[in-house]
């Protein structure tokens, strides 16, 4: 029978606010049995097999010996949390395996410790249709190592203009429709997006751009664009879709994500929106909270992102919305590119940054530094993108339910080395960073999927 258990580790779950150190042991890729520490060993009943029971507290089964086949974990001085949830990935696959594809950006996610990921529609072909959702999936199944969720095209081809077979990708199996990589929708067009979901109960999630305003841009628009001579992309080519995105959720009744907020614009029409009841939730991705648009002076252009790094006032908005609330999700907006494709002038690269492996570290810099409780940051990966994409068995730990579990250790010092990134892609700004926070193991369904051998235990 076997099992794994896992030993000691302070158990972390936003769902149910537990905080508290717990031995965890998982059979069949659920969830057996959770008991905190000081009372794991004194009554035998809290396992459902005697077996069990006896093998836990170091004793040998001789009735039963298949009992004692348990992989034991030691996460003792460690952090044992839901497994992580990032709702906005682009996997490149199918058609731009030379970046990225299923296999290694589900590799480079159980490196980050996320056990589940939704990736954007932005393929060769694009993801507008049955055929192309049913392939995700079954790629997914057959050389992913975490769960993957597809999200759909708004519109065929991402073109903008039509919409997309909604219902047909409903029953395909994507959790959520977007336009993310692709041009603006136009508004009567998301009108109908927006109904259309909510007669399927699917999430939109809204790319917020005007590129009208943005066109040409490569930077914020600023005093630090200005000075380098780069074209800047304003922060009201976000907010003024961000401002009719919010008034046609409130028309159509429909609930709508915004995805990557970056501006102090962003944040307070959110704020205002939510105050006032509406079904809005949006996420922000770790190099938006993390860096501002000085960081383009040295002219890297892995710090090309869209939307773009922008000024120090709105991190410090963005920083407010996630200490609040406003701001429910952190995911990482993974979006990578072949090496030669970032290696010319700053005005031609393409936009995009790797996030899978570095996003947890960012994330933890919020609780070192006093911004986030452990607690709170940890809710923004896993129980808050569950619930807003309706993954009732994500998210949380709880007995029964699936053996989805990061482990982490927030006190460790790791340096960022792209090189040995699971991604094929190498486009991360934060190369050479110092960071406090890492992951140790990440299991799947019950599985090891990644443990980190550099640890020092």
């Amino acid at each position: 029978m076997g099992g794994l258990l896992i030993r000691g580790g302070r158990v972390i779950d936003p769902s149910s606010g537990v905080d508290e150190n717990m031995n965890i042991l998982i059979r069949d890729g659920k969830i057996m049995e959770m008991r905190p520490v000081r009372g794991f060993y004194s009554n035998s009943n809290m396992i459902r097999d005697q077996g069990y029971a006896n093998r836990i507290k170091g004793e040998p089964d001789t009735n039963n010996p298949d009992t004692n086949n348990i992989e034991e974990i030691d996460a003792s001085g460690k952090v044992i949390t839901p497994g992580l949830i990032d709702m906005h990935v682009h996997l490149r696959e199918p058609g731009f395996e030379y970046k990225e594809d299923i296999k290694t950006g589900s590799e480079a996610a159980g490196s980050g410790g996320f056990t589940s990921i939704a990736c954007m529609p932005n393929t060769l072909p694009v993801n507008d249709n049955r055929s192309v959702t049913d392939f995700i999936l079954s790629r997914g199944k057959e050389r992913g190592i975490v769960n993957i969720y597809p999200i759909a095209a708004i519109t065929k081809g991402l073109k903008g203009e039509e919409l997309s077979e909604i219902g047909e990708l409903s029953e395909a199996g994507v959790i959520a429709i977007s336009n993310d990589g692709g041009v603006m929708v136009k508004g009567g067009v998301m009108r109908r997006a927006l109904e259309y979901a909510r007669m399927f109960n699917l999430l939109v999630i809204s790319h917020c751009e005007d590129t009208n305003l943005s066109a040409g841009g490569v930077m914020n628009e600023g005093f630090v664009s200005t000075e380098l001579g780069l074209r800047g992309i304003p922060n009201v080519s976000e907010e003024i879709i961000v401002a009719r995105d919010i008034a046609l959720a409130e028309l159509t009744g429909e609930r709508l994500h915004i995805a990557h907020v970056s501006t102090a614009g962003s944040v307070r029409m959110i704020r205002e929106a939510k105050g006032r009841g509406l079904n809005i939730s949006c996420e922000v991705a770790p190099h938006h909270f993390t860096l501002s648009d000085e960081a383009v002076r040295g002219f890297d252009t892995n710090t090309k992102v869209n939307p773009p790094l922008r000024s120090e006032e709105d991190l410090d908005a963005i920083k407010e919305g996630l200490k609040d609330g406003i701001i429910e999700v952190i995911a990482t907006d993974h979006a990578p590119h072949n090496i030669y494709e970032k290696e010319v002038e700053y005005n031609y690269a393409p936009f995009g940054i790797v996030g899978l492996e570095t996003g947890l570290s960012l994330t933890l810099r919020l609780v070192h530094n006093g911004i986030l409780s452990l607690m709170e940051a940890i809710s923004k990966l896993t129980i808050n993108p569950a619930k807003i994409m309706r993954l009732d068995t994500k998210g949380v730990l709880k007995i029964g339910g699936d053996a989805d579990i990061t482990i982490i250790d927030i006190n460790r010092e790791i340096i960022v080395d792209v090189s040995r990134f699971k991604s094929k892609s190498r486009n991360s700004p934060f190369n050479g960073w110092r960071l406090k926070g890492c992951v140790e193991k990440t299991i799947v369904g019950g599985k090891v999927v990644f443990s980190d051998t550099t640890s020092q235990n």
